[in-house]
């Protein structure tokens, strides 16, 4: 399933122009993630035509040694400026557990392995040799499978459902299988 999700990845010029500026600000453990990855796989799996539909590029990275959420917004105008996209959204994973209430996280992997959807904590980066490296802790089955389930290691199943009722992903892709918390 890797090398397919890197395949697709790469037929997507305007995701790996993104995954290639990412890759210039050399932040630690720094992957895009979440609905841009998961959003664009579900839209080829249902056989539509990528709609752009994220809200938001999810770039995430852990850095314990700069936990200001003044370099996250500095970061993001960075970005903006480069593409002229609005849509960055830059999150210190470090600095994550403070507002999520939680243990603090221990690498970018720890903290996508405790985001509320299994299918959406998939992440990709390109390392110095351009070649795609993904991070998924819960795999790649649900993804590709296309079933929204809830993180084992998420402690608010009350706050998984809420999240899933809200996106609306079924009337967007309805041969979603969404697993109640």
């Amino acid at each position: 399933m890797e090398q397919r999700l890197i395949h697709y990845l790469q037929e997507h010029e305007e995701l790996m122009a993104d995954l290639r500026i990412v890759s210039e600000l050399q932040l630690p453990q720094c992957y895009i993630a979440a609905g841009y990855i998961r959003n664009y796989i579900w839209d080829r799996l249902h056989g539509f035509e990528y709609r752009a539909r994220h809200q938001d590029i999810d770039v995430v990275y852990y850095d314990p040694e700069d936990l200001s959420e003044q370099r996250d917004a500095a970061l993001e105008q960075e970005l903006r400026r480069r593409t002229g996209n609005e849509k960055w959204s830059v999150k210190n994973q470090a600095r994550m557990h403070i507002r999520n209430g939680v243990e603090p996280y221990a690498s970018t992997f720890d903290a996508l392995s405790r985001w509320p959807e299994t299918a959406t904590a998939v992440g990709a980066r390109l390392n110095g040799e351009e070649r795609i490296e993904l991070i998924h802790p819960h795999g790649l089955e649900d993804l590709f499978q296309m079933v929204v389930r809830r993180s084992p290691a998420f402690p608010d199943p009350a706050y998984y459902m809420a999240r899933v009722n809200a996106k609306q992903w079924r009337e967007q892709w309805p041969l979603l299988t969404i697993i109640a918390a």
